[in-house]
């Protein structure tokens, strides 16, 4: 892998005990609480391979569920965010994964809130160093690493929407640092994940909006403080 930053290298400040199975942990919860935009009120979180033998040992089923509570890798809440995830009305249910495995340590979560009105599932793996890769949300196959401020775009697969999500971008000033695509078949259903040098700013977000050919937009943001305090 390439290293963008000092912190590839010698990991992120963090709660223990281990970058992997509970910073990388983190992360993978917390950008499901980004996309989803609010607390979930349900959480279904399966574990694959190494995440599920180990997770209670090393803390990832606290890390995970702390990320969903928005906490920071280094947030001294993450070993008591079982408790607090109840106190906050939060169901959380895990679950060990058999088979299929991209990666030894791979979490998907299923969030649901608004009475079950609205949901959301994700794929992420955790690679090592605090870093992470979301490869999967809502069955679109993506990439989203949590390194940059990201845009996910939920449009329709039709030509010119990817096009028109760039200029918009390019005419707000800000640049492009990777781009992933999927689509559930042509003209159907499709997914970019955009991931930013810099932060667009409302007015980009609210012109994005007004595309016709544009159903959600979600962002992703892991350097911003938690947005729950103490």
């Amino acid at each position: 892998m390439r290293f963008k930053d000092v912190f590839s290298i010698i990991g992120p400040v963090m709660v223990g005990p281990s970058s992997s199975h509970t910073a990388g942990a983190a992360r993978i919860g917390r950008v499901a609480r980004h996309l989803l935009g609010k607390q979930p009120e349900e959480a279904v979180i399966t574990f694959y391979g190494s995440f599920a033998a180990t997770y209670q040992g090393h803390g990832t089923d606290r890390a995970i569920v702390g990320g969903l509570l928005d906490y920071t890798t280094d947030d001294s809440r993450i070993p008591t965010a079982l408790l607090r995830a109840e106190e906050a009305g939060m169901t959380v249910r895990f679950e060990e994964g058999r088979g299929g495995m991209r990666h030894p340590n791979t979490a998907r979560i299923e969030v649901t809130c608004d009475g079950g009105q609205t949901k959301l599932s994700i794929i992420g793996i955790s690679i090592g160093g605090g870093n992470i890769e979301i490869q999967e949300i809502d069955d679109f196959n993506i990439k989203l690493t949590g390194i940059y401020p990201t845009l996910v775009i939920r449009h329709f697969d039709l030509p010119g929407v990817i096009a028109g999500i760039t200029r918009e971008l390019s005419t707000h000033g800000v640049n492009i640092a990777h781009m992933s695509v999927d689509r559930k078949s042509r003209n159907g259903l499709a997914m970019t994940v955009v991931e930013l040098d810099g932060h667009a700013d409302e007015s980009a977000i609210q012109h994005l909006q007004e595309m016709e050919s544009l159903k959600w937009i979600g962002r992703v943001d892991l350097s911003e403080p938690s947005a729950v305090s103490n």
